[in-house]
């Protein structure tokens, strides 16, 4: 192309010389897999930044009691009964562990409570969480004078102490279900306006701005892979054929060509929007069995199968009788017109070609986990808006602009199939082991780096085919001495032992009996209260108690270690619990070899390896090293 004319056309200085630069293949394959290995690393390491197992706790903290972390009040007014919980700043409850149970002689009906805050949690995966002020409505329908609501919760202060479950019982006063029968049945009028009241609630409850501003990244990122899309082999041909359908027949200025073009736009970026509400509600409505192993592993394969597809090895589209039929409808719409239009990019976002069909599904179903409606929709709104840019491009100055098509778009075709490789492999690290993840993901980048060189390969000798090479061996170099530092480095070695053996008790005779048998014996003891709605105790499993140095250390000291499982939170866990005024967990007791109690030696909260260690050092319950 011709920029000297471009300049004379627009009576531009800067923009040839920037277009004959941008239009070379050196810097559009540059520019992108600069920003694609950009983007990648930044979603890794939105994964990745809370799993670090370096915590520390130099200081045992203080933790208040139960109910002062979070105080409980209720009130009953007519027919709907109101709980409120104040959460104490630094403490939280979780969703998913507040539980409202009606007394048999009770009816109640939906529980009205807003949506917690969404958190990613290394052990448990995504959990909603409340750290303000709580209040959950409970309608009653029918009530007696004895009728209980038996409310149960439990949380956990930020610092890693968790609260075993706390329950209430909550007096109802008198409701007969026949004096009930008029609110029970509304005229039309008022159901019509409950509904809408109940749907805005709905709406607004999971609607959090918070969650948007804290993944701000995200829709970038999904409007970078939209763009990326656009360039893919069988969507970038399209492009002129499509601007010559938004412009219709006769000249337009170049407002009314960017009008159509935008209506074009916004019409195929309703179409995702509307598909990623609807996903991510029904994802919000199935959020724990999202977290299911079964479920993880299904939703990995299908990802791994939408990869395949990227690769080449089949395609996937819609029927072909769904494609006619909505061909046949976008037909019919009035070219040129506003609304003909939108409605022609409406239809487009369903029948847009097989090469956006795996990463669509494989946005959709990564959304559906999000389980926020306001996350979702814009995140799917910028895939489509990504996709619409060459076309805005193209109607305003014609295929001059875009690059030509090529070899290249099938790369980047490779390129995304590798992207959506990697959703199994974050999914997977919920499952596997610390070094069965080391693996994958080595696997995974030794594939990337592969796929590098034999591009670099297959390009004409240049600058851009001698740096893709070297990246691709300085790669291999460094991915072969991560992986081997990882998985045979002493460090590594040190905590991948079998870790330290409990012996469980469950009662205050069963512990009363281990600690004569230990005074007998000379041995001093700890004990180490757990459960599986613990994050820290599953912390102190994987970090501290799997420590090498700490398992030598506990042995070469003759400790005996008990541990009590009060998951269950039976009677006989309460009462043990009570016993040695143990609040919340993790918690971790001591006894000298004479059989005494230390209680300035407990242990609240998690606490690394070094840090336990110093610990046991300072109270004397092992020499100074």
């Amino acid at each position: 192309m011709s920029f000297s004319s471009l300049n004379n056309k627009f009576n531009f200085k800067v923009l040839p010389i920037m277009m004959k630069i941008m239009s070379t293949s050196s810097f559009r394959l540059f520019t992108f897999f600069t920003l694609a290995l950009f983007s990648v690393l930044h979603v890794h390491a939105k994964f990745t930044l809370f799993n670090s197992p370096t915590f520390s706790i130099k200081n045992v903290p203080t933790f208040v009691t139960v109910d002062q972390a979070y105080p409980f009040s209720f009130s009953q007014q007519g027919d709907r009964v109101y709980l409120d919980w104040q959460v104490t700043p630094g403490y939280y409850l979780y969703q998913n562990r507040i539980e409202i149970i009606a007394s048999d002689d009770a009816k109640i009906g939906a529980l009205e409570m807003r949506q917690g805050q969404l958190y990613e949690d290394e052990f448990f995966g995504k959990m909603r969480l409340y750290k303000k002020k709580l209040t959950v409505t409970v309608p009653i329908i029918s009530a007696t004078n004895n009728s209980t609501l038996s409310v149960t919760y439990q949380g956990c202060a930020e610092t890693g102490f968790c609260y075993p479950s706390k329950r209430v019982d909550v007096p109802l006063i008198t409701r007969d279900a026949d004096s009930l029968i008029a609110t029970a049945i509304p005229s039309v009028t008022s159901a019509s306006m409950s509904l809408v009241s109940k749907i805005s609630d709905l709406v607004s409850q999971q609607v959090n701005v918070g969650n948007l501003a804290d993944n701000w990244w995200q829709p970038l990122l999904f409007l970078g892979f939209g763009l990326g899309l656009s360039f893919t082999p069988c969507v970038l041909p399209m492009y002129p054929t499509l601007a010559g359908i938004v412009l219709g027949c006769g000249k337009k200025t170049h407002r009314q060509t960017f009008s159509l073009s935008m209506w074009y736009v916004q019409g195929m970026a309703l179409t995702y929007t509307l598909l990623g509400l609807v996903v991510t509600f029904a994802g919000m409505q199935f959020q724990v069995a999202f977290q299911h192993p079964y479920v993880l592993v299904g939703i990995s394969t299908t990802f791994i199968l939408l990869a395949m597809s990227m690769f080449g090895l089949f395609t996937l589209h819609l029927p072909s009788f769904l494609q006619i039929k909505l061909s046949q409808l976008s037909n019919q719409q009035s070219i040129g017109s506003n609304l003909g239009i939108f409605t022609m990019g409406a239809i487009s976002g369903l029948i847009y070609s097989p090469c956006t069909t795996a990463p669509l599904s494989g946005a959709l179903l990564y959304i559906a986990q999000s389980s926020d409606l306001l996350t979702g929709t814009v995140t799917l709104y910028s895939l489509a808006i990504g996709m619409g840019i060459p076309l805005i491009i193209t109607t305003m100055f014609g295929n001059k602009l875009l690059p030509k098509s090529g070899d290249w778009m099938d790369k980047v075709k490779t390129f995304f199939g590798f992207v959506l490789l990697m959703v199994p492999l974050l999914m997977f690290e919920r499952l596997l082991s610390k070094e069965s993840n080391i693996l994958l993901w080595s696997g995974w980048l030794f594939a990337v780096l592969s796929w590098l060189y034999h591009v670099s390969r297959g390009l004409k000798p240049s600058k851009l085919a001698s740096t893709c090479a070297i990246l691709a061996i300085i790669g291999f170099n460094i991915c072969t001495a991560y992986t081997y530092n990882k998985l045979f480095s002493k460090s590594e070695i040190d905590i991948s032992t079998r870790g330290v053996d409990f012996i469980r008790i469950q009662s205050i005779d069963d512990l009363n009996r281990e600690l004569a048998s230990a005074k007998q014996a000379g041995k001093p003891v700890m004990l180490d209260f757990y459960a599986d709605w613990c994050i820290s105790c599953k912390k102190f499993e994987k970090y501290t108690f799997q420590n090498n140095w700490v398992v030598t250390k506990l042995k070469y000291f003759d400790f005996v270690l008990l541990q009590s499982d009060v998951t269950e939170n039976r009677p006989q866990d309460i009462k043990l619990l009570m016993y040695l005024n143990v609040n919340g967990l993790p918690s971790l007791d001591f006894w000298d070899v004479a059989g005494n109690a230390l209680p300035r030696a407990r242990l609240t909260g998690f606490v690394d390896a070094s840090s336990f260690l110093l610990h046991l050092n300072q109270n004397n319950l092992m020499e100074a090293e």
